[in-house]
């Protein structure tokens, strides 16, 4: 088991480093995409913190992507002070191009387990998670903020 799980982590890195080709961009720019895909429009600070990045890493991150036309910064409407980046259309279409059928292709997979069975797959994945967060965390030790 602890073999497929590394598989499976070999694989998922194939994949994102295939992706980020793809899209002309570095792994921490992927990075940065997949969490805009997943939580929507983010400030600088908040897409930062979610991608595990330094203030001025995401700044640099979001610079590189707004030149590549994936994201753009928008004024909040409510307090003009705040800019949050959000993929633009060509981003939402690229990212929807490339994950899009890994995506449908695991949810067809996930509608063959029952609901007991996806109960075990959502604990296991709960629990992975925490793992590879306290080692990332561990890994960061000592070193002056976020890599």
């Amino acid at each position: 088991m602890t073999r497929d799980v590394q598989e499976l982590q070999d694989a998922t890195d194939l994949i994102d480093e295939l992706a980020a080709r793809r899209l002309g961009v570095n792994r921490t720019d992927l990075r940065c995409l997949s969490r805009l895909t997943a939580r929507g429009p983010l400030t600088a600070s908040e897409l930062a913190a979610a991608a595990g990045l330094t203030g001025g890493a995401a700044t640099t991150a979001i610079d590189r992507l707004e030149r590549t036309g994936l994201v753009e910064r928008v004024r909040d409407t409510d307090d003009r002070r705040r800019v949050h980046v959000r993929l633009t259309l060509r981003g939402a279409q690229d990212v929807r191009e490339i994950w899009g059928p890994i995506a449908e292709d695991a949810q067809a997979e996930l509608l063959r387990f029952s609901l007991a069975e996806l109960e075990v797959v959502e604990t296991f994945l709960s629990r992975a998670l925490a793992i590879q967060a306290r080692h990332a965390d561990r890994l960061r030790g000592g070193a002056e903020g976020a890599l």
